[in-house]
């Protein structure tokens, strides 16, 4: 049977503090100190360890390293600090890794893409007006048109709000607590105007594909 005294030689050899010096204490898996190994001659079951129990170690001797937290609080080691130019200049570095992996598109021509998507969008509402009748990609679902023009709280740029014949929609007209046109439930739906085609587009009859 092990005893307190035959543990802390056994740690002597993991953590070097001498046994006189040492003192073991039983602790749960959060922390909290169980029991004092004070008895050397005791064996360790006599303190009622369990599964899950850690033995914390105290170095009790003063010119330690361990003395005041040396191996435990990073705070107290002094630590080396390199100069924004001096890492600049290794060969290689973090910095210059993330720099060589990141997509390099510049600023200026990913904003002319957006203005250019946005200007075409511009274009395509120009032959759209509210009152058109108009079928609405995918499923050629057709419907009036109630909304053009911006809508940032969607995204940028311009969108096209419609009511459709038939409850093939999601909303009445108000999405994301803004009111941007009226329908009924289930009739509205706003969506890029490249979906959109104005035209001569009547009601379908829902009985003309039924055989006669």
């Amino acid at each position: 049977m092990t005893t307190v005294e035959a543990l802390k030689d056994k740690l002597w050899r993991k953590t070097g503090t001498a046994v006189a010096s040492m003192r073991l204490q039983l602790r749960d898996d959060t922390g909290v100190n169980l029991a004092d190994l004070d008895d050397d001659a005791a064996p360790l079951a006599a303190y009622g360890p369990y599964n899950g129990c850690r033995i914390h170690v105290l170095d009790l001797d003063p010119s330690s390293l361990t003395s005041g937290g040396w191996l435990e609080d990073t705070s107290l080691v002094d630590k080396y600090k390199m100069s924004d130019e001096a890492y600049d200049k290794l060969h290689t570095n973090f910095r210059k890794f993330k720099e060589k992996m990141t997509p390099k598109t510049p600023t200026s021509e990913s904003e002319d893409n957006k203005q250019q998507l946005e200007k075409h969008m511009e274009e395509l509402c120009s032959k759209i007006k509210v009152g058109d009748r108009c079928e609405v990609e995918p499923g050629a679902k057709r419907g009036t048109v109630k909304f053009v023009g911006r809508a940032e709280a969607l995204g940028r740029g311009f969108w096209v709000g419609v009511q459709y014949d038939e409850p093939l929609g999601k909303h009445d007209g108000m999405v994301k607590g803004i009111r941007f046109f009226e329908c009924p439930q289930g009739h509205g739906a706003i969506v890029r105007p490249k979906k959109v085609k104005v035209g001569d587009y009547p009601e379908r009859d829902p009985f003309e594909e039924e055989e006669i």
